[in-house]
């Protein structure tokens, strides 16, 4: 077990526990030397996630910020739900919340517009960031040098005639996207769909994207920009707040 493996065990056991445990007590649920589990302590109390008193080690207030960023997502996918709801009422289209996790588009919250037939999209769902709306809106948000780090390291597939997967012309779309504060995405992820994204920003930081999809014997790019674009603007400005 590695030196990082064995201070998650040890944290997690005093996280678990209903009341402060001793060196002892940790090893025994850890399955870890007492020498182990006293050097992992020892650090942890450092850091300020665990804190000491008679009765052994319990964990402090600091631990809650490593589980912040993910914690604050899942807060702003439930504040997002009712917003897409409402969209996708106003609109009749299908509506979603996405993040970027691992090289991917992560959907977050997604309000799902009744039709005949319907893109088989759910929470949890992933598609590449490259080829959707969402993608590039997160892409677009990101430092140029992360931009070059993501182009260098992925292989992006071709889905239509119309996918740009060349790094130069993806570099400028990201900076037009970056420019006028939306992506469009026509029919480069499948034949026959169009989509619309904008950022949704905390802090000045871009981290998490709206959209609206339709089928694009529907709705127009125009139509995208000039009916739907103010819908979902209103409602990232809700959420960036």
């Amino acid at each position: 077990m590695t030196s990082l493996a064995r201070g998650l065990a040890v944290m997690k056991c005093v996280a678990e526990a209903e009341q402060p445990v001793t060196i002892a007590q940790v090893g025994r649920l850890t399955g870890l030397s007492r020498a182990s589990v006293r050097r992992c302590l020892h650090t942890l109390l450092l850091l300020g996630y665990v804190g000491q008193d008679e009765r052994g080690y319990a964990v402090r207030r600091q631990a809650l910020s490593l589980g912040h960023p993910y914690l604050s997502l899942n807060a702003l996918a439930a504040r997002a739900q009712p917003l897409l709801d409402t969209l996708r009422d106003s609109l009749h289209e299908s509506c979603s919340l996405g993040v970027m996790e691992d090289d991917q588009l992560l959907y977050m919250s997604r309000a799902e517009a009744i039709r005949i037939m319907s893109i088989n999209l759910r929470v949890g769902s992933r598609l590449p960031l490259h080829a959707t709306s969402m993608g590039r809106v997160l892409l677009a948000g990101q430092p140029h040098a992360v931009q070059e780090a993501y182009l260098a390291r992925t292989t992006r597939e071709k889905f239509t005639a119309k996918t740009i997967v060349d790094r130069a012309e993806l570099l400028i779309e990201l900076s037009g996207v970056a420019s006028r504060g939306y992506a469009v995405v026509d029919e480069e992820l499948e034949v026959g769909l169009r989509s619309i994204a904008v950022p949704v920003a905390r802090h000045g930081k871009v981290v998490a994207a709206l959209n609206v999809g339709t089928a694009a014997a529907r709705k127009s790019v125009v139509d995208l920009r000039d009916m739907v674009l103010p819908a979902l603007q209103e409602a990232a400005t809700i959420l960036s707040t």
